[in-house]
């Protein structure tokens, strides 16, 4: 990779030197891949998932070649064909017998190649009947299964396939699935309630058909010691209070500590104290101002409400508890159960569970957290 300007990347994958840890993470889904079992990843928004992916496929397991897949942007099958032909396209060498073998039959397809206005990268749109997308898709998986080389493809946002118009989507890529022997998968995703009904209810067919890892917030020594590490690489100083005084307010979520220190790392020269970094937090706030006004536009106020409740509070364990209910002016219990439930629909807010296993709930935007307990 090439040495860049600013270490603290906030999309995409720069390589491994710009990548903090993860490194238990790493070895669990390289191990998985050895020993021939699929795995599902799940994490909350923005903490990390898609680059410890990218992490691990550009150093995949010897004798593996890695594919990724983001199926977010999918409408339906045909769309997710669309993005399988794509990873495939640009991962597997023309030059190859085998690669020319899948590569053909995409191309036979007639495909049109675009090319993504943002990363330069080309894009496949195949050119299927309506209703061909599943013997398509059943065909190059089928294709990958006799490659000489193991094949693992990473599914990202893998529960989108459940807004499909087509029904059973899940049934129908489990059948495939099952058949091959070649093929392992990483299916990750955001909405973890979503994921584990996919992955974790008996009565849908990817039940138990994968290793779960769930990833959280890297250690707070072990992203000090990371943030140290450029900063003095690139000669500026940085105490280990203002390193802990920043990693508090980003609440230790990686991708606003990687924003924020981004700006720092840009706007600062010699030695960093908290006036320099708490003026570049101000700033982020002030820039996300219109987004938080457009939240409460497209909220109830009943939601709107909820939203910052939570978000002064932090963390909140008992949502419908009279306290609560009650320093907020929300209203009754039923109201506020309906609230909870639009907003995490919304993802605005999130749930999981602490180590104990108690049930808690937080606002995804760590932005908005700031902004909504500075006024």
């Amino acid at each position: 990779m090439k040495s860049i300007s600013n270490p603290f990347i906030t999309t995409g994958y720069q390589g491994g030197e710009y990548f903090c840890d993860r490194s238990e993470e790493t070895e669990v889904l390289k191990s998985n891949l050895i020993n021939g079992q699929s795995t599902t990843l799940v994490a909350i928004r923005r903490i990390g998932k898609t680059g410890l992916i990218r992490h691990v496929l550009a150093d995949p397991p010897e004798n593996y070649t890695a594919i990724y897949l983001d199926i977010l942007p999918t409408e339906n099958l045909k769309d997710f064909l669309n993005v399988l032909a794509t990873g495939i396209f640009t991962t597997l060498p023309e030059h190859s017998k085998p690669g020319n073998k899948i590569l053909d039959y995409l191309k036979s397809l007639r495909p049109v190649i675009t090319f993504d206005p943002l990363t330069g990268f080309p894009q496949l749109t195949v050119d299927v009947r309506p209703g061909e997308a599943e013997r398509h898709i059943q065909s190059v998986l089928e294709y990958l299964e006799a490659y000489p080389q193991k094949v693992v493809i990473a599914i990202d946002e893998f529960q989108q396939i459940m807004n499909y118009p087509e029904k059973n989507m899940d049934a129908f890529l489990r059948s495939i699935i099952q058949t091959l022997n070649n093929v392992r998968f990483i299916f990750s995703g955001s909405q973890q309630h979503l994921m584990t009904q996919l992955f974790a209810d008996p009565s849908r067919p990817f039940y138990q058909s994968a290793a779960f890892l769930k990833i959280g917030k890297i250690e707070a020594e072990v992203y000090a010691s990371f943030i140290r590490h450029h900063f003095k690489k690139a000669e500026m100083m940085i105490g280990q209070e203002v390193i802990n005084n920043m990693l508090s307010w980003a609440d230790h979520h990686t991708y606003y500590v990687q924003l924020l220190c981004n700006r720092v790392f840009a706007s600062a020269s010699g030695e960093i104290d908290d006036t320099c970094w708490r003026e570049q937090a101000s700033r982020l706030l002030q820039e996300q101002e219109i987004v938080f006004f457009k939240y409460r536009d497209l909220l109830t106020k009943q939601q709107w409400y909820l939203l910052k409740a939570i978000a002064h509070e932090e963390t909140v364990y008992y949502p419908t508890s009279k306290g609560f209910i009650g320093k907020y002016n929300l209203g009754s219990p039923a109201t506020v159960l309906r609230s909870l439930q639009a907003l995490t629909d919304k993802e605005m807010i999130y749930s999981d569970y602490t180590e104990d296993g108690q049930l808690f709930y937080s606002v995804y935007d760590v932005l908005f957290r700031r902004w909504m307990q500075s006024r």
